[in-house]
């Protein structure tokens, strides 16, 4: 008496690395494959994007500094910033964040050459796929 096995629908019943059924293990390979990299990705945190910096005197340096935080759990890369004006420069971190590490950027704002409410942003670009992020800061320049 002969015994029949029954087949795994997921076997290839030749043997062969072609077809039909190496293109299914194929695509379940690049489907973990991408699921991985989907569940590893950087996620910034900015701990206060608003700052107020009052009422000042026109020609006064503002210093803001913005504390950023890599809540992902892949190396966050800040890779640029945007900004509105040639009275703001930013200084930030060129080398990447590690999941749970803390820097901060900071925004330096010169109030030689503007007067009244000031109301400015700055556009942080990252790997983070929910960037750009913003960071905004105001007050008052007061003429001299």
């Amino acid at each position: 008496m002969q015994v029949v096995k029954p087949k795994n629908m997921f076997e290839n019943p030749l043997g062969k690395t072609e077809g039909i059924f190496y293109f299914r293990k194929f695509v379940v390979f690049f489907f973990l494959l991408f699921s991985l990299k989907l569940f590893s990705q950087p996620k910034m945190l900015i701990t206060e994007a608003k700052k107020d910096f009052g009422s000042v005197k026109r020609g006064s340096i503002i210093k803001n500094e913005f504390e950023i935080t890599n809540a992902g759990n892949a190396p966050l890369v800040i890779s640029d910033v945007e900004i509105a004006c040639s009275c703001t420069t930013v200084d930030f971190p060129k080398q990447p964040v590690l999941p749970g590490q803390k820097t901060s950027i900071r925004v330096i704002f010169n109030t030689t050459t503007v007067y009244g409410r000031q109301d400015r942003v700055v556009y942080v670009n990252s790997n983070d796929p929910k960037g750009p992020y913003k960071l905004r800061y105001k007050g008052n320049v007061k003429s001299k």
